[in-house]
């Protein structure tokens, strides 16, 4: 069973910070590695081109473990939407077709395909929040509907960031396999907690940030694209994107090819190493503490919360993610509380008039029952 990682953490003993899924307090040692990367930046002259390449190649591998990937299918990009324009340059919609996205869902994974649709030709189809939370069965509903355009991708959040439901990623796979159709996934609100394997997946896309369960910086994310894909044009056009252009030899340009994995999918000024070590090491420690450990010991404290609250407010265990917990307090009054909490040093957030709790693994049953006992006391 996973102890308590509150001490590898500067967070104070009378704050319960319960809002992981907005974003995350770093570890220390995330924290001195930003620190040792500003230093080695104001001494430039003492680490070599080799050094950034070892800073980036070690990002790009540890990003790759968290959803089973190998490292050539990775590129390092800065943000969610960067990974999901580079997708969409990459993915084909057919005229006629339908792209899927989930009802308020968070903004890459949606934006994109609306920015597109009216000139290529498609249309997006909003599939619709189930009344019983159930997703899942509402993808596969809208992949099979009788009579629909065919459905060309669904381009959805592994988990819903506002009401904190998992979806069944398998299960939609395997349907939109037979449909003929693609995946992108969102893995923002899952990666690092929830198993993802894009081995058995077979998705096309898969794009997740640092900053909030991977305890890392902002300004770092990671864009998974099947080999299938490879061959695109990226978002950018950079010197590592190509096989060989060289500033220290006689002819620049010397191979402008693309390289041929989704490393030519790398966003400029990559060699960024500050941030860049910073997410290496908190990837790194997730990575060790075990996605199966850190999904059982964030489910015990958002079990512990539900199970302490009136049943009108929490949402059916078995289609919430097990880090999640969005309360179904009165929509006008969920960022009022938002606010009450926070005076009291505890910490959750406002969704879209949810009460959105997200432990990690910083937290213990002292930061729940502190939030129970606060969230009680104005019901």
């Amino acid at each position: 069973m996973l102890a308590c990682q509150r001490h590898l953490f500067d967070l104070p003993d009378d704050v319960s910070f319960l809002t992981a899924a907005s974003y995350s307090p770093l570890p220390v040692k995330v924290q001195e590695a930003g620190q040792e990367g500003v230093t080695r930046k104001a001494r430039p002259w003492l680490y070599g081109r080799e050094f950034r390449e070892v800073v980036c190649e070690r990002a790009r591998a540890a990003a790759a473990a968290v959803i089973g990937a190998a490292p050539r299918d990775v590129a390092l990009i800065p943000s969610v939407s960067y990974g999901f324009a580079a997708a969409a340059k990459l993915f084909d919609v057919p005229a006629g077709s339908r792209v899927l996205v989930l009802e308020d869902d968070h903004a890459s994974p949606v934006l994109e395909w609306q920015t597109r649709a009216a000139d290529a030709g498609f249309s997006v189809e909003t599939v619709r929040r189930p009344g019983d939370g159930d997703w899942t069965s509402a993808v596969l509903d809208a992949i099979a509907r009788a009579g629909a355009d065919p459905v060309a991708l669904a381009s959805i959040s592994s988990v819903h960031w506002a009401d904190g439901a998992a979806l069944d990623l398998g299960a939609i796979s395997a349907a939109l396999k037979q449909a003929g159709a693609g995946l992108a996934i969102d893995a923002t609100q899952g990666a690092g907690v929830l198993p993802l394997d894009v081995q058995s997946l077979d998705p096309d896309f898969v794009v997740f940030p640092t900053y909030k369960w991977l305890l890392g910086p902002y300004g770092r994310a990671f864009l998974y694209v099947a080999p299938r894909h490879q061959d695109g044009l990226p978002l950018e056009q950079t010197v590592s994107g190509r096989h060989r252009i060289t500033s220290n030899e006689t002819t620049y340009f010397q191979d402008t090819t693309h390289v041929t994995d989704a490393r030519r999918f790398d966003m400029g000024q990559r060699d960024y190493f500050v941030t860049m070590e910073m997410a290496s090491v908190g990837i790194e420690y997730v990575t060790a503490l075990g996605q199966p450990h850190v999904e059982a010991y964030t489910r015990d404290l958002t079990d512990r919360a539900a199970n302490a609250l009136p049943d009108a407010l929490v949402p059916q265990r078995v289609h919430r993610a097990p880090h999640i917990l969005s309360l179904s307090v009165e929509p006008d009054r969920a960022q009022v509380l938002e606010k009450d909490l926070a005076q009291q040093n505890v910490f959750v957030s406002a969704r879209l008039g949810r009460l959105r709790v997200s432990p990690h693994v910083y937290n213990d049953a002292r930061d729940i029952d502190r939030f129970v006992a606060a969230l009680t006391s104005r019901l």
